[in-house]
This record gives structure tokens, sequence and C-alpha cells, in this order.
């Protein structure tokens, strides 16, 4: 009977620690992930805004760019054939520039996300990992 007793007391002590230890950790993780949110938050944010401010760019350049065709069209009339061709290569070289700066913007903002959000699962493994060296 006495060593029943042992083994219940051996075992149960480590459920209830191991009980303990687990909702420690969720409420670590918890805590982790409530003081990452603003993080996330504030990343998002510059995704937006700096979206926006490419958007912004390019609008005025592709404005420009439709009054330089329009303009370059009226004086070459005569030569209509070699300045259409002008004119849609001068629209397609603004569009891919414009194309180049949104995608290098989006590269740049993807990549501020997942170093944010690789910042904050790092951050959220070492807490936990203290946490977990300190019930140890």
């Amino acid at each position: 009977m006495g060593l029943s007793s042992f083994f219940k007391n051996l075992f149960g002590t480590a459920k209830d620690s191991a009980t303990d230890l687990a909702n420690q950790a969720e409420s670590t993780f918890e805590q982790a992930k409530e003081a990452a949110a603003p993080y996330i938050d504030k990343a998002e944010t510059f995704a937006e805004e700096t979206f926006a401010k490419a958007k912004e760019a390019s609008e005025p350049i592709i404005d420009s760019a439709t009054q330089y065709a329009h303009q370059a069209k009226d004086i070459v009339s005569e030569y209509v054939e070699k300045a259409s061709d002008s004119i849609s290569d001068v629209i397609d070289s603004v569009k891919e520039k414009t194309t180049e700066v949104v995608s290098e913007t989006k590269t740049v903002v993807s990549e501020t996300v997942a170093d944010v959000t690789e910042k904050t699962e790092t951050k959220t493994d070492e807490i936990i990992d203290e946490v977990s060296d300190k019930e140890s």
C-alpha cells in the first residue's frame, strides 16, 4: 500500500506541475501576442501608407505622360504612325516604371511585415523558453 501511495503522489505532482507549466506558458504566449499586436498593427499601417504614397507618387507621372502623349500626337500629326509608336513606347515605359515602383514597395512592405513577424515569433519563443527554464 505504501508503494502505490508513493507512485500516486509522484505522478500526481508531476501532472500538477505539467498542468501549471502549460497554463503559465499559455498565459505567457497570450501576453507576448498582446505585446506584439501594436508592432503588427504598425507594420500593417506602414504597408498601407507606403502603398498609398507609391500610388500617389505615380499618379502625377501617369498624368504627365498622358499630357505629353497628347501634345506629341498633335505636333507630329503628319507622322501619325511613327508618332503613335513613340507614344505607345512612352506610355508603356511609364507604366513599366510605375509597376516597378509599386512592386518594389510591395516587396519592402512584405519584407518589413515578415521581419516584424519573425521578431515577434522569436521574442515569443524566448519568453516561453524563459518561463520553461524558470519552472525547471
